[in-house]
């Protein structure tokens, strides 16, 4: 599939890791539209229109997790991956919400983008 054309959604509070996973998701072939925090996320943009979303857990505000569920209520599937610092604790609760995976930090490069392409290969 031509990733080119998969638009991802980042959420990520800290500039740098945000520019760092823009960069290599952008290197990677994807369109990046990347959010500093999940409440700008939902005032700016339908998470429809995303092929995949990565979060941050730990944000400002509404966490990632908790940004996930409230997209699931409204009736939006897109597919997620939720990146944490302490992901062990999250798992389940993440994939009762349907997260595809909870990659922890630091986290090698491959393992975000061989998601992806699990992600971009599965037909919804």
């Amino acid at each position: 599939m031509d990733t080119a054309k998969c638009l991802v959604f980042l959420i990520e509070d800290d500039e740098g890791v945000r520019a760092s996973m823009r960069l290599l998701l952008e290197a990677s072939g994807y369109c990046v539209r990347d959010f500093p925090s999940a409440e700008q996320l939902l005032a700016e943009a339908d998470a429809r229109q995303a092929r995949c979303i990565i979060t941050d857990y730990h944000l400002p505000g509404i966490t990632g997790l908790d940004l996930i569920e409230t997209l699931r209520e409204q009736g939006v599937a897109t597919p997620a991956i939720i990146v944490s610092a302490n992901g062990k604790d999250l798992v389940a609760r993440a994939s009762q919400a349907g997260v595809v995976a909870v990659l922890r930090k630091p986290m090698a490069a491959e393992a975000l983008t061989q998601w992806l392409e699990q992600i971009v290969a599965d037909p919804r």
